[in-house]
């Protein structure tokens, strides 16, 4: 099974390459930052300090990561921090993160690289977010009986885990010291097959998204264009999400627009701005100080700001639904702000805790969006309690960061 597991992994490495020599950015990106990683890695140098590695997928699990780096630098300044990502989307955004000693890409997960990765880096204690299960990774950190834990962890009953079939993937999970689960389905899963070093600890990006609001946000543009008047950011949006903030341009007057496409793409913007009838703009277009409230619509052609301009948001319309999945719902949450995202949210347990206390909303098609956006810009009663929900949902569940962090020193 190892062989084949391996074997997938080379196939999977080949069509990226392939990719990469017929332009693809993303692919271009992923061969040229693993070019020369062991180069990279040969120069650690963490003699007498302890190592922590991080490793996350994207940028969304970063930021469920980025809490425990936090108070792993309060605690104990002087430990080395690795940080290692597999997506470029994510490496990109934080390759030049400062609380990190070194930020590189993840090897692919071949037997190979995992004994040569470790052997650079010799890791302490391995921290894995979520859902990264890299089978040859974990076969090594196994055997070499090196502290290993996931933290934010999510799991479903489709997973390869939990079928009959499921022996080779389940075995790897003895790697784990101990899992950190987001809820109690997670925990009676692996309790179900054997693993009682679980804890249901929740979501870790809460207590992010909470000092989000803490930092200090300031800018006489934003200021202007919200001034009296109600915001509907469609945050992360794809294609799907673009397509209904322009139907509702047309079909609500009384309310303004924010969007932050997913991607930044010059050509894609340009062809969205074309398609408003009303006042738009993009903020490259704009000055720190300019006037903006006589426009009604605002693209948001730069990345780093979302999380910060939902502050100003009313209802936040979350992109990912309609694709491979909602992005970050708790950066609009936080705010009390109601959310709506298309139907494939499976994966994310703040979607369906939203969605239970009345502050989320799945939409399926263009005749259901406008209906809940009706109810919630004209049903004050209804808009509120949505509100109050989302504050208080954010208040019950904050605090897994002190929790892990707690365990990871006491025991």
């Amino acid at each position: 099974m190892r062989l084949l597991y391996s074997f997938s992994i080379q196939l999977y490495s080949f069509f990226i390459n392939t990719a990469a020599l017929f332009g693809n950015k993303k692919a271009v990106l992923w061969t040229s930052g693993r070019k020369n990683w062991k180069e990279e890695l040969n120069n650690i140098n963490h003699e007498k300090r302890k190592l922590t590695w991080f490793h996350v997928a994207s940028l969304g699990e970063f930021e469920q990561a980025r809490p425990i780096i936090e108070q792993i630098r309060k605690q104990e300044p002087r430990e080395f921090i690795l940080i290692s990502f597999f997506s470029p989307s994510g490496y990109e955004v934080r390759k030049n993160f400062n609380l990190a000693d070194k930020v590189v890409y993840l090897p692919a997960d071949t037997q190979k690289n995992a004994k040569i990765f470790l052997k650079l880096t010799r890791p302490n204690r391995v921290i894995f977010i979520k859902y990264e299960f890299w089978f040859n990774y974990l076969n090594q950190i196994h055997k070499q009986n090196i502290e290993c834990y996931l933290i934010s962890g999510i799991f479903r009953k489709n997973q390869h885990f939990f079928k009959p079939y499921g022996t080779w993937f389940r075995k790897h999970l003895i790697a784990f010291t101990h899992f950190f689960v987001q809820n109690e389905q997670s925990l009676k899963l692996l309790n179900s097959v054997g693993f009682k070093n679980v804890s249901q600890t929740g979501d870790t990006r809460l207590d992010r998204v909470l000092t989000i609001t803490k930092e200090e946000f300031y800018e006489p543009r934003f200021e202007s264009f919200s001034k009296e008047c109600k915001i509907v950011i469609f945050g992360s949006s794809w294609e799907k999400e673009n397509e209904l903030a322009i139907y509702f341009s047309k079909s609500d007057l009384q309310s303004k627009i924010i969007i932050a496409p997913h991607e930044i793409n010059p050509t894609k913007i340009k062809t969205l701005k074309e398609q408003f009838s009303q006042s738009c703009k993009l903020l490259s277009e704009t000055e720190f100080n300019e006037d903006l409230s006589l426009i009604n619509i605002l693209i948001i052609d730069q990345i780093g700001l979302l999380s910060k301009l939902y502050r100003y948001a009313n209802i936040s319309v979350i992109g990912g639904g309609f694709g491979s999945g909602i992005h970050n719902t708790l950066e609009a949450a936080i705010y009390g702000c109601p959310v709506i995202f298309g139907p494939n949210y499976q994966k994310f347990q703040e979607a369906y805790d939203l969605i239970e206390v009345g502050a989320g909303f799945c939409i399926t098609n263009q005749e259901e969006f406008i209906s809940i956006m009706s109810i919630l810009l004209k049903n004050e009663l209804h808009y509120e309690k949505a509100v109050e929900s989302s504050k208080k949902y954010i208040s019950q569940n904050a605090g897994a960061t002190a929790k892990i962090t707690k365990h990871l020193y006491t025991n």
